[in-house]
């Protein structure tokens, strides 16, 4: 469990996939697009997906975002080009890749993934064991509060009892039957590997279980630096999306008129 005064940016996990794509390749064009777009989704949603189509099926890549649910547009906005600029350093030339921040989800590849539960163990993290007489009475409120995540509805949810408090969140693009389903698997985890210890993580592939005893993390309220810092990254995000979006008509213009030439 991160501190309280955790950045939405902070490093949680990251994985890439086997399979490497060729560079200046038409899969590399479809994943910058892809990257791009997920940059631009992010000023002004939570969660979208994309799947950026290619000349044949090897370049078809599928890519997804998900922000914490109590961000703010800048936040988030952030967060998720924070993720993309982490992700390519991790995973050169890698056909999949995907980072988790404290404060987003980024995940993309060439295999078809959107849609699709995944209750594999990406990252699983439990703090120190509870001791002395208040073991008990803290055991109590943690399973009060997972207890309220697995029942509570909806991708995102939050609850507490006392000092104890607790988040929980699926990605966007699961049913709610496949949200309730995973989140009830991060829970029967998270209890079961975290036992009595004072804080927990458990993330699974596509949703993730949280806890502390201690209060350490307020999940109430969004961990993130000033607004003005937020609105700064927001603008610059904004002039940059319109740099790459120019960019890319010039070069696509540019292809046209190699190929008329080379007709």
């Amino acid at each position: 469990i991160l501190a309280a005064d955790s950045s939405v940016d902070t490093f949680l996990y990251g994985g890439c996939a086997r399979i490497k794509y060729s560079p200046n390749s038409a899969y590399e064009w479809n994943l910058n697009s892809l990257l791009a777009s997920l940059v631009n989704s992010a000023t002004y949603s939570a969660y979208n997906k994309f799947t950026i189509v290619g000349p044949a099926q090897r370049d078809v890549v599928n890519g997804v975002f998900q922000c914490r649910g109590d961000l703010s547009v800048p936040d988030c906005a952030a967060c998720v080009a924070a993720a993309v600029a982490r992700v390519g350093p991790l995973c050169p030339e890698a056909c999949g890749g995907a980072v988790q921040l404290e404060g987003c989800y980024v995940k993309y590849d060439n295999l078809s993934f959107l849609g699709v539960e995944d209750k594999a163990v990406a990252m699983k993290n439990c703090g120190p064991a509870v001791d002395g007489f208040a073991a008990a009475a803290e055991m109590s409120r943690r399973d009060a509060v997972l207890a309220a995540l697995g029942y509570a509805g909806g991708s995102y949810r939050v609850g507490g009892a006392e000092a104890a408090e607790g988040v929980a969140q699926c990605v966007g693009d699961l049913s709610a039957a496949q949200c309730q389903d995973c989140l009830t698997e991060a829970i029967r985890r998270l209890k079961q590997e975290c036992g009595g210890a004072s804080s927990g993580d458990m993330f699974l592939g596509k949703c993730y279980a949280r806890y502390t005893t201690g209060g350490a993390q307020n999940y109430r309220k969004s961990n993130h630096d000033s607004h003005s810092d937020s609105e700064k990254t927001f603008a610059i995000i904004i002039g940059l999306l319109a740099g790459v979006a120019l960019l890319i008509i010039f070069l696509a213009f540019l292809g046209r008129i190699f190929n008329r030439n080379g007709e």
